[in-house]
């Protein structure tokens, strides 16, 4: 089942759905900066654009597409674009 999420007054927006028992999510962010809290661990891959990320007790880092940065449960991390970026969660 696909389910549609908005954030930041529809600057971010993406699609979660579930394959062979894992959780994942696809989206994109339009230009700005954004905070996220996480629940659970997390694995972004950005699939297009880039993002600047600050991970927590980290200083900010360009992550271009192709590459990709985890995220530690029950933390939060910030991301900048500059331009429309899209990513890959996968749920830990």
């Amino acid at each position: 089942m696909l389910k549609h999420n908005t954030y930041f007054d529809g600057l971010v927006q993406s699609v979660a759905f579930e394959r062979n028992g894992r959780r994942y999510t696809s989206g994109v962010f339009d230009a700005g900066a954004f905070h996220f809290n996480t629940d659970g661990a997390e694995r972004m891959t950005v699939t297009s654009g880039e993002m600047r990320v600050r991970l927590p007790g980290d200083v900010s880092r360009v992550y271009p597409a192709g590459t990709a940065f985890e995220v530690p449960a029950h933390s939060g991390f910030d991301v900048e674009t500059s331009a429309p970026a899209s990513y890959l969660c996968e749920f830990l």
